[in-house]
């Protein structure tokens, strides 16, 4: 059961990451590389004003959505400009900045010595210090994020978001500020991401930068063009594939000694012709190139 409940806090916890991504991924067609970094800064803004100040984890977490928010616009704001491939620079630069802050700055983050003892969040006395209780907070989240990602994706906001995303020069033709949309659409997602990391952080109960790595960058990002972007369906879908296809392939019983290797090769060449067959994902509206 224990084994049950971590599978599904940890798809809660990448249901709110790719649906955060999705926002500038498959709402505005700006492809980043950088979502583990804002992951990253809301999982130790969480920990360190929890462990420095003793600050409740629900007041630490939206402080870490508005300090993400506000640092998103460091990649946004000079970024917006930028197409294709120079966006992706753009925020693959930004990914290894966050990334070797959070691993040099020893005196703040520990650097490579990660942060442990993190205390789980507690509200009017009740402490989220078990597996059951920490899923239907994480569970929770994930609805709550969920509902505002639908909110968002079907409001005028969201509308403008696909017309910058299917033509940008028609978007401005009939008014719309495409460079403000852009950085409110990152900003908000940062912003989603930073929950992300927040429970993540307090679930784990120890943080180090290797979690928030390039490669941590890219995996959120093959949920979302695996499952789908554009819509609601598709990070949802691509969350549980690729969170459930490692798990279920250990039970294939293959020797020991072979079996992760084997089960890589197995997810890769399921990924691949996922690719290969549906470029636009299993349940995407959008497709790039």
């Amino acid at each position: 059961m224990n084994y049950l409940l971590h599978i599904l806090i940890m798809i809660s916890i990448y249901t709110i990451l790719a649906l955060s991504l999705n926002l500038p991924v498959g709402y505005t067609g700006l492809l980043s590389l950088a979502q583990a970094a804002f992951y990253g800064i809301g999982a130790y803004v969480m920990t360190l004003l929890m462990m420095k100040m003793g600050i409740n984890f629900f007041v630490c977490m939206a402080i870490a959505i508005v300090f993400s928010a506000a640092v998103s616009l460091l990649v946004s704001y000079p970024s917006t400009r930028l197409h294709g491939d120079y966006f992706i620079l753009a925020s693959l630069a930004f990914q290894i900045i966050i990334f070797t802050i959070l691993y040099n700055w020893i005196d703040l983050t520990r650097g490579p010595y990660g942060i442990p003892g993190i205390p789980r969040p507690e509200i009017l006395g009740i402490s989220f210090d078990n597996l059951y209780k920490f899923f239907v907070l994480s569970g929770g989240l994930a609805l709550g994020v969920f509902l505002i990602a639908k909110r968002l994706y079907s409001s005028p906001f969201g509308l403008v978001l696909k017309a910058i995303r299917e033509d940008e020069l028609s978007a401005t033709s009939i008014g719309k500020d495409v460079k403000k949309f852009k950085i409110l659409a990152f900003a908000i997602s940062s912003g989603m991401a930073s929950v992300a990391g927040a429970l993540y952080a307090s679930y784990v109960t120890y943080i180090d930068p290797t979690s928030f790595n390039l490669d941590e960058s890219i995996f959120i990002l093959s949920i979302v063009l695996v499952g789908g972007s554009g819509n609601l369906r598709g990070p949802v879908i691509g969350t549980l594939l690729m969170i459930l296809l490692p798990e279920g392939l250990r039970f294939l019983g293959i020797p020991d000694s072979v079996a992760p290797n084997v089960r890589q090769i197995i997810y890769a060449m399921v990924l691949i012709l996922l690719m290969r067959f549906r470029p636009w994902g299993l349940a995407g509206e959008y497709r790039f190139g």
